[in-house]
């Protein structure tokens, strides 16, 4: 595990997505991360019962986290980012949803449909264009 320090470029997995942020903070068993940039697109559905849908089965909507929203990651999830420059967030969230979105696709079961559903219910509801840094 490495230490950061309060400006550090970080990835860090936080509740089933991944993001590039900058520390803030040391929280002792966390790093409060300022999020810049979406990689990976958190899971959509019930992550207890992944891969199943039905009466019984609440299907949760997960939303990336927005740009500079800050989160309390535990410091085994923060990893050195690259000397890579940080994607601009807008163009990072796009991609992070289209490679959810195509691997949903290529075989798609009764869940992948509803996880296809609620990801373009979050484009049009959550997910508009807006222009950041």
């Amino acid at each position: 595990m490495s230490n950061f320090n309060k400006g550090d470029i970080v990835k860090a997995h936080y509740k089933s997505g991944t993001y590039i942020g900058i520390v803030q903070e040391d929280r002792g068993q966390q790093y409060l991360v300022e999020v810049r940039a979406v990689l990976k697109h958190p899971l959509q559905g019930d992550l207890h019962n992944y891969g199943q849908t039905g009466e019984d089965v609440f299907f949760h909507e997960r939303k990336a986290l927005s740009f500079k929203e800050k989160m309390n990651v535990k410091k085994p999830a923060v990893h050195a980012y690259s000397t890579e420059e940080i994607p601009h967030y807008d163009e990072s969230l796009q991609t992070a949803v289209t490679t959810y979105k195509e691997k949903l696709s290529q075989n798609p079961t009764a869940f992948d449909l509803q996880c296809l559903r609620k990801l373009e219910q979050l484009e049009a509801t959550h997910y508009k264009k807006s222009p950041h840094d």
